[in-house]
């Protein structure tokens, strides 16, 4: 794939996921990341024992690390020689905690007047929740999405690291917009660019808050997906499968062909958009015992052929054989590290394309300090710029 950030130089200074997630969203499209570590690595990289966990790795890959101790003198002035050749800089500390270990936007700044500094938090800068430490699921309660997701009957937290993730891709969107910015104006230094948990989550929560100071409504869990008309149900075989039927006649009228119930409009619990979404229930209970009597591949060869949107609720492990995935080459290795005589390390590539080239080159994430020796011998751990 075209590297549209290649000689866009980021250090990256991040633990868990906030930090690391922006990064690697830029090292997707070439910018060149150096990843800061303490000496005791990352804390996500042992999630799971040893210092590679499936953590550490899903946010971490296209970068090098370096292991740096700022506190001390000889590591601090590693550090400056690092910032001093950089772009970006990338930090998602508590507030305060980056002066503390003299990376500062203000003392950095002194350092290398161009560099776009970014500060990542749970709940902003300042303000009276500004040192609660935040993680995934306080972001998400915070900003109200969490109770979009749980259910009532069975109030438990489910699903991925949204809010972190989202956070992470808030984050690179800034400082993609800083770097623009700064190589457009002529003599344009490098920009603050903030970004918390909080305000992240509540910015992606848009669409409940839109509908509270237009219609004064609260939505719930089940609030959207009535709406949208959307279904779970499961099929003979154990499988699932999913339906997102929206507002044109032309989806009902094929599922009510697909399910061999041409009268399902005589209903008048069905008949109209706004009488299914009155009886959603009803329709749950009566779309589901009807999807149970076939598997679910024939479910799919039928609706399909009557053009309804749907898609079989995969497992994680049923993705990568989907024909689809599979024609779009979603699923890259590289050479892994932890296994120099042959082993492959596998991923999920960058969605994006550009003039029709996908990212199908990836490289895995780094080893904790698979850069030292070259920084510490005086040696430059950045590609040379395409410019140089």
């Amino acid at each position: 794939m075209a590297k549209v950030l290649a000689g866009v130089r980021v250090v990256e200074h991040g633990t868990f996921i906030t930090g690391p997630a922006a990064a690697m969203l830029l090292a997707d499209l070439g910018a060149d990341v150096v990843k800061v570590e303490q000496p005791a690595g990352d804390p996500f990289r042992a999630f799971r024992g040893g210092l590679y966990s499936p953590h550490y790795q899903t946010y971490n890959r296209n970068k090098k690390s370096v292991t740096l101790d700022t506190r001390q003198a000889a590591d601090l002035a590693l550090f400056d020689r690092l910032i001093g050749e950089a772009d970006v800089y990338i930090q998602n500390f508590r507030p305060g905690v980056a002066e503390k270990i003299g990376a500062g936007e203000d003392r950095l700044r002194e350092l290398n007047p161009r560099l776009i500094y970014c500060a990542i938090s749970g709940f902003g800068r300042d303000g009276p929740a500004a040192q609660r430490p935040s993680y995934d699921t306080v972001a998400q309660a915070a900003s109200g999405f969490l109770k979009l997701l749980v259910n009532p009957a069975n109030p438990r937290v489910v699903g991925p690291a949204i809010a972190d993730a989202l956070t992470g891709f808030y984050a690179a969107y800034g400082i993609l917009g800083a770097l623009y910015e700064r190589e457009k104006r002529a003599g344009a230094t490098g920009r603050r660019v903030e970004v918390s948990m909080l305000e992240a989550m509540t910015h992606f929560n848009l669409d409940a808050f839109t509908h509270l100071f237009s219609e004064g409504e609260v939505m719930g869990p089940f609030s959207r997906p009535s709406v949208s008309q959307s279904y779970v149900l499961p099929c003979a075989d154990g499988k699932w499968i999913a339906l997102h039927m929206s507002s044109p006649p032309k989806f009902w009228q094929g599922l009510a062909q697909a399910i061999e119930k041409p009268d399902l409009f005589d209903d008048p619990r069905f008949a109209d958009r706004e009488a299914r979404i009155a009886h959603q229930d009803l329709l749950i209970d009566l779309l589901s015992e009807l999807f149970r009597q076939r598997d679910r591949a024939e479910w799919c060869r039928r609706l399909e052929a009557l053009d309804v949107p749907h898609a079989p609720m995969y497992a994680t492990d049923e993705v990568p054989q989907d024909a689809q995935a599979q024609h779009l080459q979603l699923f890259v290795d590289a050479p892994h590290p932890e296994h120099p005589d042959g082993g492959r390390w596998r991923t999920v590539r960058s969605p994006v394309s550009f003039d029709g080239e996908r990212a199908l080159e990836v490289t895995a994430p780094p080893l904790l300090g698979d850069h030292d020796t070259v920084l510490r011998s005086g040696g430059s751990p950045w590609a040379p710029r395409d410019n140089a």
